[in-house]
């Protein structure tokens, strides 16, 4: 391996810190720099000596013998540092072109959707690793058993890559996913997200439909997304597969997925995470895992971080809690049905945080209508703080029950008024779900659970 030098322009990011990371240990020279960097990355780059000493954009950073600038979403279009690399001729990627610069000569594979591929990604990681088959990997979540959220070699065949249909970076406007040319790919439903984007769900489902155009072998999509089987129709024919959710039986709070009349414990839970057991299936058996022994090395699957993840279970008192990233009303709709079904003779309080740019638009929140109606109990909080750097006006309780359509809603924009009104609500046989990708406001979530 030749050593390389590489700077980070907006090094902070979820997964560009991981990046950097994963170049520096492999014995390349890393820099980078930010404007502002949080924990975890803050940690993580401290750690492996990479923190940049101040913050900010120094076009000094830019030299001449940078082999390459490795451009984050999170910069703008005029930073000092891009325009300087632009001058010198330096060669500029975003992430998704140098992972697939990286991946160009492997079987590589693709999990996109709007929902799930997080979770599909991981339990194909999962089986892949426990079978003892070599493979490099992207993926947005902290996974048991992997150290990093991202890997790349010479030696790995196979990369498991998860598709984001964001955008690539403030000088490529197209989605992450548009650059990975999969071989496999798995798309686990289209659910309109980022409207800040994707204003309208037709745009929304054009970069799936190039997407689509870009799998080169076989694409496995969710049976029971309508626009998925306009598309694959429409643009693939024969290299489209549909899955539907494995069979699965729910027996004193375990759930267990049937295969060949044989039934197999589970961690995990719910009709969305039997489709998407059902993608990782189908992949790792393309891949080379005999059936049999997918099921087998699934057991021990835990879940990806913040994904329907455990808190804290009360056997005595049967108080469970979880967190999960639901964010879009899709996902909050099928995390709190999974969870209702899980758990039907309990006591289900949800609570969901609004916190994405979507999420807090008078013209999208509508969409929330109904999704958190199999709960018995629920409440929405809304931290002004994230409203004032989103340069939004405080939001009014009456509107927001009435675009959940739920008048028996709690609102909360105080972080200590919501964790008192858990407190009360945490009583014996219950179950608590958090659903959120913001920060409660600074919530302890583990004092709740205490």
């Amino acid at each position: 391996m030749s050593v390389k030098s590489y700077h980070f322009i907006a090094i902070g990011g979820a997964i560009m810190h991981q990046l950097a990371i994963h170049l520096h240990r492999m014995g390349h020279q890393v820099s980078g720099s930010d404007d502002v960097i949080y924990d975890p990355a803050k940690t993580n780059l401290s750690n492996h000596g990479l923190l940049p000493k101040i913050e900010g954009w120094n076009k000094g950073n830019i030299h001449k013998g940078l082999d390459a600038v490795i451009l984050g979403m999170h910069a703008k279009d005029d930073n000092p540092e891009l325009v300087e690399a632009k001058r010198l001729g330096i060669k500029i990627y975003s992430f998704p072109e140098f992972i697939y610069e990286q991946s160009k000569n492997k079987t590589r594979v693709v999990i996109a959707g709007s929902h799930g591929k997080t979770t599909t990604t991981s339990m194909i990681m999962h089986v892949l690793k426990a079978a003892k088959i070599d493979f490099d990997y992207l993926v947005g979540a902290k996974i048991e058993g992997f150290d990093y959220s991202v890997k790349t070699s010479e030696e790995a065949s196979i990369v498991i890559l998860e598709g984001d249909e964001y955008l690539t970076s403030p000088i490529d406007r197209r989605s992450k996913f548009l650059h990975y040319h999969p071989d496999y790919a798995v798309i686990t439903g289209i659910a309109w997200d980022h409207i800040n984007v994707f204003p309208t769900f037709d745009e929304y489902l054009e970069t799936f439909r190039k997407f689509i155009r870009t799998v080169h072998k076989k694409l496995f999509f969710y049976s029971k997304d309508e626009d998925l089987i306009a598309m694959t129709k429409e643009i693939i024919g024969q290299k489209a597969f549909p899955y539907n959710a494995l069979p699965s039986k729910v027996e004193n709070d375990q759930t267990f997925v049937i295969h060949n009349q044989k039934s197999y414990p589970l961690h995990i839970f719910g009709e969305h995470n039997m489709a998407n057991l059902s993608a990782a299936f189908h992949i790792c058996t393309e891949l080379g895992v005999n059936e049999e022994t997918f099921f087998e090395l699934i057991q021990s699957f835990n879940g990806a971080a913040n994904r329907l993840e455990l808190i804290k279970d009360d056997v005595e008192r049967k108080i469970t809690y979880y967190k999960d990233f639901a964010h879009a009303p899709s996902k909050v709709l099928a995390t709190v049905d999974a969870v209702r079904k899980q758990y039907p003779k309990r006591k289900l309080v949800a609570a969901l945080e609004l916190h994405t740019y979507s999420s807090l638009q008078a013209n999208f929140t509508s969409h929330y209508a109904h999704t958190l109606d199999n709960s018995d109990i629920a409440c929405v909080f809304v931290d002004n703080e994230a409203l004032k750097i989103k340069n939004k006006a405080p939001i009014e309780t009456d509107w927001i029950k009435e675009q959940f359509d739920n008048q028996a809603l709690e609102v909360f924009s105080d972080k200590n008024k919501l964790e008192a009104w858990l407190q009360k609500e945490i009583t014996d046989n219950s179950v608590i779900l958090l659903m959120s990708s913001g920060h409660w406001g600074g919530m302890d979530l583990k004092k709740v659970a205490s």
